[in-house]
């Protein structure tokens, strides 16, 4: 009996600390797409999808407002943007985003993390040829068709869409991000997730498991950083180290 309740505290906790890091992510994301575009719904489309995923996220409206504030620099934190390039263990390219109030802090910390595993951070633009910047938009493909949905789509600025476990994902360059999320608003089609991604141009294969353990390794490090953003790596995944 006490062992079991001792495994749910433990899991409640897990998640607890996980809904709270997804708070502080999203909320963040609401205060840099306010203090980029504004804070107008109808004309600023991240703010749009950042308040959607706080929705999603059960964030409370509260909390959603104060974001909104911050980002018209009415109290709270300054934050800005920053990004880190860098490699792990046997070259694999990893790319991060963040958002923070205080950026000796974050570099200190991402830094600290390359360093854990054997990686180091590398000079800005390192990685320009590894990585290109797309407006992705994904959607659950219920009866769409994607060769329909392509035609209809390609004056809009869609690219490519791929077909993969039941959702159907656009690319796009990233000056069409606006005219195809108002495209497939007007078409009635709900978007599951969509924003500006980079995506890599080559993936690279990691000799053994310890190298693919490590890279996982860094790549949860970062995520699990409140000021970190996204993180971008061109690892290949490998089935048979991930189950071993």
């Amino acid at each position: 009996m006490g062992r079991k309740w001792s495994n749910i505290k433990l899991k409640k906790a897990a998640a607890d600390q996980a809904r709270c890091q997804n708070y502080t992510k999203v909320l963040r994301e609401v205060t840099m797409a306010v203090k980029r575009s504004g804070p107008e719904i109808e004309s600023n489309f991240a703010l749009k999808l950042a308040l959607l995923k706080a929705k999603q996220n059960n964030v409370p409206k509260d909390n959603v407002e104060k974001a909104i504030k911050k980002g018209m620099n009415e109290g709270g934190e300054n934050y800005e943007e920053i990004t880190y390039e860098g490699y792990g263990v046997e070259g694999v390219a990893v790319f991060v985003e963040a958002a923070t109030d205080n950026p000796t802090r974050t570099v200190a910390n991402v830094r600290s993390y390359f360093n854990k595993v054997g990686g180091a951070l590398g000079k800005e633009g390192c990685l320009q040829f590894v990585f290109e910047r797309k407006a992705i938009f994904t959607l659950e493909k219920n009866n769409l068709d994607a060769d329909e949905l392509t035609l209809e789509l390609i004056d809009f600025g869609a690219e490519d869409i791929e077909e993969e476990d039941g959702f159907l994902t656009i690319k796009a360059p990233v000056d069409a991000y606006g005219a195809l999320h108002q495209k497939l608003e007007e078409m009635n089609l709900t978007v599951a997730e969509s924003g500006l991604e980079r995506l890599p141009l080559n993936m690279k294969e990691v000799g053994s498991k310890e190298a693919f353990d490590k890279t996982m390794k860094l790549i949860d490090l970062l995520e699990g950083d409140d000021d970190v953003q996204k993180v971008y790596h061109n690892l290949e995944y490998n089935e048979e180290f991930a189950e071993s």
